[in-house]
């Protein structure tokens, strides 16, 4: 569903991706993992078409998306801060990117599911910062797609959403969606991903399941494993 070969990228002299292949041909959870600087969110960014590597081909279902832009119909991203129009309304939002995707939307059940119905008349700019993330979820999983991007989508969720998020995460697995999440948080990895992908200065340190990596490393729990990673990589 997901091809990656050989993908190159530099910002100026600075190498952020280098020879990075990756195949997710499965659905599940996939959550990719790394320290600030490691390439994460510049891998995801190249995916969705929002950054364009200096070498390498992605293919998504095949098609190698290159100066395409309908293959991201299939996915639904959710972007790590949420930038929304100040003085629109948190409704107007919802109705503008229904509106914009012209497909059939969930939106009434996730706005019950987090609690929004009270925001709903109230404009984003006045919102909180874990309110705001709220309304990011419902846009994201409120459309069917077969691929979803979550790029730290726990940051500012009080512990029910989390719960709630948790749910979502899982019912979307169930109905075969792939998903991609990044996170520092890895308690939520141990609890959600299938497998991880582990980028370290560019490249793919590690790639495979939670259990695996505590086993290479010797540790009972996956902060364990990541930290004696850094601790090596620094020695």
């Amino acid at each position: 569903m997901i091809e990656i070969n050989k993908l190159n990228k530099k910002f100026g002299r600075v190498k952020v991706l280098e020879d990075v292949s990756l195949k997710i041909d499965k659905s599940g959870v996939f959550a990719i993992l790394g320290p600030n600087g490691s390439g994460k969110t510049t891998l995801i960014k190249s995916i969705l078409g929002m950054v364009i590597p200096q070498r390498g081909v992605i293919k998504i279902n095949g098609d190698i998306i290159s100066n395409q832009w309908l293959y991201r119909k299939s996915i639904n991203y959710l972007p790590q801060i949420a930038r929304f129009p100040d003085n629109l309304k948190v409704a107007e939002l919802i109705r503008m990117i229904t509106n914009l995707r012209g497909q059939k939307s969930n939106d009434k059940e996730l706005i019950r599911l987090f609690k929004l119905e009270p925001f709903l008349d109230k404009k984003l700019g006045n919102l909180s910062g874990g309110t705001k993330q709220k309304v990011n979820l419902v846009l994201t999983f409120m459309f069917d797609s077969p691929i979803l991007i979550l790029d730290e989508p726990t940051t500012g969720l009080d512990p029910v959403s989390l719960i709630h998020l948790k749910e979502l995460i899982k019912k979307e697995k169930e109905e075969g969606k792939t998903i991609l999440i990044t996170t520092h948080i890895m308690d939520f990895v141990e609890v959600i991903a299938d497998e991880i992908v582990f980028l370290l200065e560019g490249n793919i340190y590690f790639e495979g399941t939670v259990d695996n990596l505590k086993k290479n490393s010797g540790k009972n729990s996956l902060e364990e494993a990541i930290a004696t990673i850094l601790t090596e990589e620094n020695v």
